[in-house]
């Protein structure tokens, strides 16, 4: 600045020389030059003043400091002593407590964690925490032993308050409760499942929160077994409720709901069932009663895994729920073997009908089969074979029973004591189609146990469709070997005439029973002319038993009768004739009528007929007999020979059939 200060001075004078005199402009600059060396001066001494200054001021920092740094240092140790100290102190506080812990927590462990769980297992986290201190600090302190017998005997109580805990909330579910259990899967449309309650809230949460702290703290397993015990034991104790409560209800007033009748199956007929023969209503009992016990262990086990997941860890639980459910399913598992063996026992007496128990029951099984490996998913494998084992047996006992069946429905002796006197149907065709009726509610359970016994490979794999051509092979069959008995049996009469009668009431019968059941159907798969075929044997029995009444009017017809003319005296020879013709006719008519009163055609409709056709025959024939042999001279004593009007004869064949007229 200032050269540039200058340079404008300079200017200044030499402008001003063009103006003024030299003398003023010499003594201006002068006194311009003077006043800058003294500004000059005065800026040196200010720089040199501050310089002083700030060197007095940066001696007495550096002062300053070498005085403050050794104060600051030692203030600061002070405060790590000092914290240390105080540390220490806490650590003191800390380690004393432990030394505590036992006197302290004593009173509560010893008077156990029943109504005050909360502060029980506060306790234990204390003695805990002391255990682990000793241990790793002074394990051959007194005070280890003490904390560790203390944490021992409040788990040992805890394991017992679980024990307690379980035995007094586990009750046996009521059989009604189990009944509205199984009955709500059909109204599941009207109202949601509620689940049952096998512990209270309360107890349930102090449940679960014992068994999370023995698995946690207590690494103990014990209480598992005990839970599978006393579960196990209220499962068990649930399923035979059910079954007495059953028996002592249904003898009397029935059960409103029974699997065994499941109206929505696709395989029930929409018919009430048909009463078996010799059916012994316990027996029916008994079988209705299992098949409850068998829906009522898939809802309760299902019931009891929802229970064990809340209360057993993870890892544990498919094994605890195996061992719990074992007593109730060996249980329903021998009594199925019960059943098959009674069953195979029935067989060998020819008792088929008992046999049927078999069926309403293996059909539920296979039913339930879903459900059952549903909820046994996880368990072992024995267990999970051990209903298709039941299955088995029952499909095979079964199978068994069919086949036996359709060998004695063959083999059936000609008893002749045991025939009927009146050649009405036998009691082996009536029990044949009771049997073969009975198998009409379970016909997809009675072609599987079928096809279970097919050994190609089709059957392995087999279809609905395969099982309903087996089971109509299988009923053509029977109906096939009673053909065959009957005609066998047939021969027992002596009496053809008879013996037409046994087998068309027979074959009539097994008709009916075809036609008012849904058995044509199923005969129709395999054999599509059987219908027509029963009505020819039923048309052929009725013309052999009309061949019966030809010894009758074969004495008065046209053949073999003199031949006269009107007006002209008969000869002994001829009236001979025609008394022995009136005679024999006569006396065959009573005969006939008196044997065949005693006779019985229990169909209506068909006695009618038989009646109608034979009545139409004999009247016809003896109507013309009398018309042209009434009036002639053949006896002085008619009445003796003409005993019978033709509307009395008609009235005499009205009465056949019928021990009452």
């Amino acid at each position: 600045m200032r050269p540039h200060t200058g340079n404008q001075s300079s200017l200044k004078v030499q402008a001003g020389a063009d103006t003024a005199a030299p003398q003023v402009a010499d003594g201006r600059e002068e006194e311009t030059l003077s006043f800058i060396r003294d500004s000059l001066e005065k800026s040196d001494q200010l720089t040199r003043n501050m310089v002083s200054i700030l060197s007095s001021f940066e001696s007495r920092l550096m002062k300053l400091e070498n005085s403050i740094i050794p104060v600051h240092k030692q203030t600061e140790n002070l405060q790590r002593l000092q914290e240390n100290v105080e540390k220490t102190l806490s650590c003191l506080d800390h380690v004393i407590s432990y030394y505590h812990v036992a006197s302290d927590t004593e009173k509560v462990i010893r008077e156990g964690p029943t109504g005050r769980l909360d502060e029980y297992l506060g306790s234990m986290a204390k003695i805990q925490k002391a255990v682990e201190y000793f241990q790793d600090n002074s394990p051959d302190s007194p005070e280890l032993n003490k904390v560790k017998l203390l944490f021992e005997r409040g788990k040992e109580s805890l394991e017992s308050e679980f024990r307690s805990l379980m035995t007094r909330h586990s009750k046996a579910v009521s059989p009604v409760l189990i009944l509205d259990l199984i009955s709500g899967e059909e109204e599941l449309e009207i109202q949601e499942e509620v689940p049952l309650e096998h512990l209270p809230e309360g107890v349930l949460l102090d449940v679960i929160r014992i068994s999370r702290w023995l698995v946690e703290f207590g690494h103990n397993q014990d209480f598992m077994n005990v839970y599978y015990q006393i579960r196990s034991s209220q499962l068990d104790r649930s399923i035979k409720g059910l079954k007495e409560h059953f028996r002592k209800n249904s003898s009397a007033s029935g059960v409103p709901y029974s699997p065994a009748i499941p109206n929505k199956r696709k395989d029930t007929p929409t018919k009430k069932p048909i009463k078996r023969p010799g059916r012994d209503d316990m027996l029916d009992v008994e079988t209705d009663a299992y098949i409850h016990c068998v829906s009522a262990f898939v809802k309760l086990a299902q019931s009891e895994y929802q229970l064990l997941v809340e209360v057993i860890p993870e890892h544990h639980q498919k094994k605890t729920f195996d061992s719990l459910i074992q007593d109730a399913l060996e249980g329903l598992m021998l009594e199925g073997e019960n059943i098959v063996s009674a069953a195979r026992k029935a067989i060998v007496r020819h008792d088929f009908s008992a046999v049927l128990a078999i069926f309403p029951i293996l059909r539920h099984l296979k039913q339930t089969k879903p459900e059952f490996d549903q909820v046994l998913q996880g368990t072992a494998a024995s267990t999970k074979n051990k209903l298709p084992g039941l299955i088995t047996s029952m499909e095979t006992v079964g199978a068994k029973a069919l086949e036996d069946f359709a060998d004695n429905i063959k083999n059936d002796p000609d008893k002749e004591y045991n025939m009927p006197k009146d050649g009405t149907v036998h009691e082996l065709t009536s029990n044949a189609i009771l049997f073969l009726q009975q198998l009409l509610d379970f016909q997809e359970t009675a072609g599987a146990m079928l096809a279970s016994q097919e050994t190609s490979s089709s059957a392995t794999s087999y279809s609905s469709e395969f099982s309903r051509r087996l089971l109509s092979t299988y009923i053509c069959k029977v109906l096939g070997n009673l053909q065959l008995n009957l005609l066998s049996k047939s021969k027992v009469y002596e009496d053809p005439a008879l013996s037409a009668i046994f087998l068309h009431n027979n074959y009539n019968y097994i008709l009916k029973a075809l036609e008012k059941s849904e058995l044509i159907q199923l005969v129709a798969v395999t054999q599509k002319t059987a219908e027509r075929s029963y009505r020819e044997h039923i048309e052929q029995q009725i013309q052999t038993y009309q061949r019966s009444w030809l010894k009758v009017t074969d004495y008065i017809t046209e053949k073999n009768l003199p031949v006269f003319q009107p007006g002209v005296k008969l000869r002994d020879k001829e009236r001979q004739v025609i008394k022995e013709r009136f005679k024999g006719f006569n006396d065959g008519l009573e005969e006939l009528c008196k044997i065949q009163k005693a006779w019985a055609i229990p169909d209506t409709e068909q006695r009618d007929k038989i009646r109608q056709a034979q009545k139409h025959i004999v009247k016809e024939t003896y109507g013309a007999f009398l018309h042209r042999y009434g009036s002639v001279p053949f006896t002085k004593n008619p009445e003796k020979y003409i005993k019978y009007h033709v509307e009395q004869v008609g009235d005499m064949i009205d009465r056949l059939f019928d021990t009452s007229a």
